[in-house]
């Protein structure tokens, strides 16, 4: 059993510790969410993650309303309120500030099919949703549209977001979209990479359907 297999405030709790670690994140910068029956769990704002603890996570009904404690949810919970309004089976969101991911946001563009990985987000790209005010029900909206089709999408002069089925794969894709962003700043650096074709990368999504470890 990993740390996000665990009972869900801690799960919470272990992975924004282990973005922190990864350099992922700095400061109380960036939330994790997870749905739950009353509607979701989710990080509180303001709260580096050495000083997190299980119970200053926020349960919150899809609604906007907080139940409990008087600990105000993160400032970012209007696009997780959203994407599980949404995308059904979406059961975990994790939005970070990551090096790589965000630098490449503050140029307002999509990370193109350079590498045939790109796919691990669910298409041909990784969107820039445009930019808005942090926190704001725009910068949902613009999220919203970014992750149609997709489990991950940068945010234009603010961050990354990953979804997954659960916590672990949110986290996951966290991590190999930040590598991702980081190879691309790479080849931006060496000239700028040879872009796959849609053919190809059409192959590739193809392919990823059946990628894997398969049920027999």
């Amino acid at each position: 059993m990993t740390a996000l297999s665990l009972e869900p405030r801690l799960a919470l709790t272990a992975a924004m510790q282990q973005l922190e670690a990864a350099g992922l994140n700095q400061g109380a910068a960036g939330n994790a969410s997870v749905r739950t029956p009353e509607g979701m769990l989710i990080t509180p704002t303001g709260v580096r993650p050495r000083d997190l603890a299980p119970a200053q996570h926020v349960v919150m009904a899809l609604n906007g309303e907080v139940a409990g404690h008087g600990i105000r949810p993160s400032s970012e919970w209007r696009f997780h309120r959203d994407i599980y309004r949404v995308r059904a089976a979406v059961n975990a969101v994790v939005h970070v500030h990551s090096p790589y991911a965000t630098a490449l946001a503050c140029r307002r563009a999509d990370i193109p099919a350079f590498h045939y990985m790109i796919s691990i987000a669910g298409g041909d790209s990784i969107r820039c949703a445009p930019y808005a005010l942090f926190g704001s029900q725009a910068l949902s909206d613009a999220a919203l549209l970014a992750l149609e089709q997709r489990q991950a999408c940068l945010l234009a002069n603010h961050g990354l977001i990953a979804l997954g089925e659960n916590l672990q794969a949110a986290f996951d894709l966290t991590l190999a979209v930040e590598d991702l962003a980081h190879q691309y700043c790479l080849t931006l650096n060496c000239g700028g990479p040879v872009l796959l074709t849609n053919d190809e990368m059409r192959a590739v999504l193809e392919r990823f359907q059946t990628y894997g470890q398969q049920a027999t």
